[in-house]
């Protein structure tokens, strides 16, 4: 512990881990938690901007339309944000591309501030649109850009700081959110703008850290500025391992441009690599934690917690979720990802299912709404110390750098897509299932937690090259054993 900390302070690692976060995945975060204080402001506001420009009042099935635009479109920046990153990152790159990014974020606040004294609700959708993209753009650099300039020992404990200013961010929203702080009727333009401040910090520092290591030398070919870099970031030394790994990596590659996404798609080589991707994406899609984040506010006033206080007691679901972010940190790189993943969905898998039969007697006896609040910050902490911190690691590690960026776009279709998907579909499970729709979930944490444990190949301590090739020498049952391959448990 004593040598990771001396090793953030030795360079600007530790300035550089919160910059850049502040501009990334707490962006992503923030916006994620902040619309919903504001809701029923902006409705008001959509109806008294419609009828001041058309002389009458709008239909309500038009204020929901409008609003659901709001909502959604979002979604879609994000989407179109996280196909372009393989675009910005190789032509501008990494550096150059998050300071651009942020460029974007302060026009999106100019847009959302100017909406209100413009009484227009087409600004609104403008700037929620500009959002989206700068936070789907934001998040996937945010994860190339750290893990590129991490080194191999710390990689896991580095990159797991995504999830952290994910969670910070959704905590940030939620704070800045209450009526005593932005959640009023008068503030809530800026209250829709409170992460572009954020990231306005990260466009005026940003340009003092280097550009990432890997960037510089695998892809540019310069492994001077390479080796100033690590310096910079990481305090004086050679590097001369590190160097060496890239450079063997580089060697890999064979002068090949980077993929595109039609490529990476079509090549069987990196087969398992896109399905683990799907599979973990999936599982946090589809894996509870939107059920718990609707229907905790039901379940906690059931339990007899007074409507004015339960905000500040789903604040403490978001306090748990950082503070086993950081234990995960501290765990990553000693005891490994497979372990925290797997087990973490296990956990989880189980506590849902708990959740289904606590829901189902809850009118038996006093004490159980309260224990199905204690499932519920279970539920967190394990999601929190798990799978929330690992799968960036994972999505960072298991690529080498000619396919990473086009990776990203995968990835980035898969969450954002899923994203709209799941919004389109939850309503009609919940409507279906009601509380037996956590043991849906509880049925997929099942599955991956199993998938992880008999498939995915540890990746602590490795290089891209070795993680690479451990996927490649994956068999199955009855598959060919002829050339070396990875035991698998199954």
């Amino acid at each position: 512990m004593d040598n990771l900390l001396k090793q953030l302070v030795q360079g600007k690692a530790l300035l550089f881990i919160i910059v850049l976060g502040l501009g990334g995945n707490f962006q992503v975060g923030c916006h994620n938690t902040l619309i919903s204080s504001p809701s029923p402001f902006i409705k008001r506001f959509i109806n008294s901007s419609w009828s001041q420009r058309y002389g009458e009042a709008p239909g309500e099935n038009t204020v929901t339309f409008i609003w659901s635009a709001v909502v959604s479109i979002f979604a879609l920046g994000g989407l179109l944000g996280s196909i372009s990153v393989r675009w910005f990152s190789n032509q501008l790159g990494r550096k150059k591309a998050m300071i651009w990014n942020n460029a974007i974020n302060v026009v999106a606040l100019g847009t959302m501030v100017a909406s209100k004294s413009a009484n227009s609700f087409e600004m609104i959708l403008l700037s929620r649109f500009f959002f989206g993209f700068t936070s789907g753009l934001g998040g996937s650099l945010h994860i190339l850009y750290l893990g590129e300039s991490s080194p191999k020992k710390i990689r896991g404990m580095v990159t797991l700081t995504v999830a952290t200013f994910k969670a910070v961010g959704k905590m940030t929203g939620q704070i800045a959110g209450l009526s005593e702080i932005l959640g009023r009727e008068d503030w809530w333009n800026i209250l829709l703008g409170v992460p572009a401040f954020f990231s306005i910090i990260q466009m005026v520092t940003l340009p003092f850290f280097p550009e990432a290591p890997r960037y510089l030398l695998i892809e540019k070919g310069n492994t001077e500025q390479c080796k100033k870099a690590l310096q910079c970031l990481w305090g004086p030394g050679d590097y001369k391992l590190e160097i060496e790994e890239m450079l063997v990596e580089q060697a890999a590659q064979k002068g090949e441009r980077s993929k595109t996404l039609l490529e990476l798609l079509r090549d069987q080589s990196v087969r398992w690599q896109l399905l683990t991707m799907f599979v973990l994406n999936a599982a946090i899609q589809f894996g509870g934690v939107p059920a718990i984040s609707v229907f905790s506010f039901s379940i906690f006033e059931e339990a007899g917690i007074s409507i004015d206080k339960i905000r500040y007691v789903t604040l403490g679901l978001g306090v748990s979720e950082i503070l086993t972010n950081f234990t995960c940190g501290m765990l990553i790189d000693r005891v490994g990802r497979k372990v925290l993943i797997w087990g973490g969905f296990g956990c989880m898998a189980i506590f849902l299912a708990l959740i289904t039969l606590t829901l189902e007697i809850k009118d038996y006896a006093v004490w159980i709404p309260y224990s199905t609040i204690a499932l519920i910050f279970l539920f967190m902490i394990f999601y929190g110390g798990g799978p929330a911190g690992v799968v960036s690691s994972i999505y960072h590690e298991i690529f080498i750098q000619s396919y990473r960026s086009a990776a990203f776009i995968f990835i980035g279709i898969l969450m954002w897509g899923g994203f709209a998907v799941l919004g389109f579909m939850f309503p009609f499970l919940l409507a279906a299932l009601k509380s037996f729709s956590f043991l849906f979930f509880s049925s997929v944490c099942v599955a991956i937690s199993l998938y992880i444990y008999f498939i995915l190949p540890e990746t602590k301590g490795k290089t891209p090259l070795e993680i690479s090739e451990d996927f490649r020498n994956i068999r199955l049952c009855g598959s060919s054993a002829d050339n070396k391959c990875l035991e698998t448990r199954l």
